[in-house]
């Protein structure tokens, strides 16, 4: 899949696939909002209207209203890359809320997930 196919996908598309990553490790969907959230800034009422406008990868991206600046602190591989090493904006963003959810996924407690 190109770059530019996965900035086009819709995030709606993904993110039940976030969810059930999370739920077969015994996790929940408010914990992947949550992990959004954190991630985006964006509070329930707009990650809902994000998902039902079906907004693009890169537009759910580019319209959060605060991405957090600790996630720079973010570290470690996603499908064999170092997160910290992304150059793309966009890409890295992504990867950033793949690791997180993987992380939830293997069981880490929220606050280490959140960088607190």
């Amino acid at each position: 899949m190109t770059k530019h196919r996965i900035y086009t996908m819709s995030f709606a598309n993904v993110y039940p696939h976030y969810v059930r990553k999370a739920e077969k490790k015994g996790r929940t969907k408010e914990e992947v909002d949550e992990i959004i959230s954190w991630l985006t800034g964006y509070n329930q009422k707009e990650l809902e209207a994000q998902l039902e406008k079906q907004t693009d990868f890169e537009t759910f991206f580019a319209k959060a209203p605060q991405m957090n600046p600790l996630r720079t602190l973010i570290k470690g591989k996603v499908c064999g890359v170092r997160v910290e090493d992304i150059e793309e904006p966009t890409m890295q963003e992504i990867r950033y809320l793949d690791k997180l959810i993987d992380e939830l996924a293997k069981g880490k407690v929220m606050d280490k997930i959140l960088r607190k």
